[in-house]
């Protein structure tokens, strides 16, 4: 996965796209073969180590939101940080909030938001602790078109404007037209590859794995 680059993820259901992700960002360990982040190899870290590699350097967001109800926008995005016994820097979390248009949002509960706002509540959160990678699972599965859309721009501009890292596992093709580069899958394996794809191309590669 390239440093600063959208990279996606797709591949038929159950052909092994949660599943990479999970390894990737050391939720699961495989069964041979290494993971290196920042050139550690995070496959022989223990525990304790493995989760601070995670709070520190990897960030994640969810098909669903994943926000505490009873905390206010502000209080969702700096929780892991707060867990943390840290604060957020504050000049980067005004960059994050301005980035995520959430600047007349800080104190309103998930409640009071609508998905997509419920989303970028997430996609900050995730950006706060500047991670080295960021690693989106079907962020716009449980979003309309305008809120998807809002929200594959955000990711986006994260990547050009930031140099952030993203790897972002989806069944969407308009969705995975965003990305630099995307790893098809089939059956756990890696079976093609394309890079600065269009829709269509997505289309046409999808149509091919899924009558094989």
């Amino acid at each position: 996965m390239e440093r600063g680059r959208l990279t996606g993820v797709m591949g038929p259901s159950g052909s092994g796209k949660s599943t990479l992700m999970h390894i990737l960002a050391g939720l699961d360990r495989p069964t041979a073969g290494t993971v290196e982040l920042d050139g550690t190899d995070i496959t022989k870290l223990d525990d304790d180590r493995l989760t601070k590699l995670r709070r520190d350097h990897i960030g994640f967001v969810f098909q669903f939101f994943n926000l505490l109800p009873m905390l206010d926008a502000r209080e969702n995005m700096e929780l892991p940080l707060a867990i943390a016994g840290e604060r957020p820097d504050s000049e980067w979390f005004d960059q994050v909030v301005e980035q995520t248009r959430l600047g007349d949002r800080l104190t309103h509960r998930p409640s009071e938001l609508s998905g997509g706002q419920q989303q970028r509540v997430a996609i900050a959160r995730a950006l706060l602790n500047k991670p080295s990678v960021l690693f989106a699972d079907e962020p716009t599965g449980n979003l309309d078109s305008s809120a998807s859309g809002e929200i594959l721009d955000l990711i986006r501009r994260s990547v050009d404007e930031s140099g952030q890292t993203v790897v972002m596992v989806t069944h969407d093709p308009y969705a995975a037209a965003i990305a630099d580069r995307i790893l098809f899958l089939e059956d756990g394996r890696l079976v093609r590859e394309m890079t600065d794809p269009s829709s269509d191309d997505i289309i046409g590669v999808m149509k091919e794995l899924g009558a094989q």
